[in-house]
């Protein structure tokens, strides 16, 4: 097969981190008989210093005639970047909200799996860690607040903002359609998170999901408070299968999963259209501080392209090879500096390295 795969590799450790995926790639590629196409695409701050702007037309034509993109990261240091000076429609993180937008990227897959290597990782006590937790969060990605009117206007000398959160039935229904699909072939458990003791658009969301899920009497669906869910995951993460919820929730809780994992770095996603067409990415930011390091984990990335091989791609024997090698590495001993354990005793156990060593181990572990 040939996989025509636009990357952005972006800024501050994306070009790192997207480097050691595309070395993974082209190990599939090489095992499995498969090639694999690369064309950079721009965005983000390096879009910027280029053309002026975070994401171009002709950026936008570019990822349109992929297969997918696999992307690193965007942005810089909010306080001292140059690009945090220019209007907030000019900033890096604009390219990515409009680049979801014009791919109608609505569904945000973000799977928080601990793995039995990290458990050292991960800030929760053993009792509450129990043998693990392997949730999806299912993020509605392309409506809610990020994308309503805004204004900031001046009044009687008095400055106001306002941001608009809206969604209608349609938005919702199709997001609780994919919500409850993958559901139904993992645990067929949804926790609906809202906040319906409040807002008009958390009731319409609950209202659209109960529709929904008559069509799976095979899943369950229960519906949880989003300050109730917060507290749930670090309370008990287990009990969550697929959580399904709108944009500016799922943004929080999909950052708190990742630490309840033990690292942003392990933290996969796939942003999807109603076609076979993703964005894969790594969760965590552009990591300005530790760039050029050598020293970001690539791990996330890699479990990002490996959900291109199973979601855009249909290979799922090769992304589950990809995801048994990750595993395999890390019960190895292999650990970046981030999922480094604290304690002297099990530091002395495991092996530390760098970026592109973890990206050729975990080739060396497809052979």
């Amino acid at each position: 097969m040939e996989c025509r795969v636009g990357v952005i590799s972006g800024d501050g450790i994306g070009p790192e981190i997207v480097a050691e995926a595309k070395k993974v790639l082209d190990k599939v590629g090489e095992k499995y008989g498969h090639t694999f196409c690369y064309e950079e695409i721009l965005m983000g701050g390096c879009s910027i210093d280029a053309t002026g702007e975070p994401l171009t037309k002709e950026a936008v034509a570019q990822a349109k005639a992929s297969d997918a993109v696999l992307m690193g990261s965007i942005g810089g240091d909010t306080r001292t970047s140059p690009w945090y000076k220019l209007p907030p429609e000019k900033r890096p993180e604009a390219g990515l909200l409009a680049l979801r937008k014009e791919l109608n990227l609505f569904a945000n897959l973000r799977p928080a799996y601990l793995y039995e290597e990290l458990k050292e990782a991960c800030p929760l006590r053993e009792d509450i860690i129990g043998d693990g937790f392997d949730m999806m969060i299912m993020r509605e990605l392309t409506g809610g607040l990020y994308f309503g009117a805004r204004k900031t206007e001046e009044t009687d000398g008095v400055v106001t903002a306002t941001d608009t959160l809206t969604y209608n039935e349609n938005e919702i229904r199709r997001i609780a359609k994919r919500g409850f699909d993958i559901a139904a072939k993992r645990r067929k458990k949804v926790t609906s998170v809202d906040k319906a003791n409040v807002l008009d658009s958390s009731r319409l969301w609950r209202k659209v999901v109960d529709e929904v899920a008559q069509d799976y009497p095979d899943v369950a669906c229960e519906h949880m408070l989003v300050d109730n869910c917060a507290m749930q995951l670090v309370r008990d993460p287990k009990q969550f299968d697929v959580i399904l919820t709108e944009n500016m929730f799922g943004d929080i809780l999909s950052d708190e999963a990742s630490m309840v994992t033990g690292s942003i770095g392990m933290l996969a996603s796939a942003s999807l259209n109603d076609t076979k067409f993703g964005l894969y990415e790594p969760s965590g930011g552009s990591a300005p501080d530790i760039a050029g390091k050598g020293i970001a984990n690539p791990i996330a990335t890699i479990l990002s392209a490996a959900m291109m091989l199973r979601y855009t791609f249909d290979l799922d024997a090769e992304a589950d090879a990809v995801e048994q090698a990750v595993k395999q590495v890390l019960k190895d001993g292999y650990r970046t500096i981030d999922i480094m354990p604290q304690e002297a005793d099990k530091r002395a156990a495991v092996t530390e390295v760098g970026t592109a060593r973890m990206g050729d181990l975990i080739c060396d572990r497809m052979n």
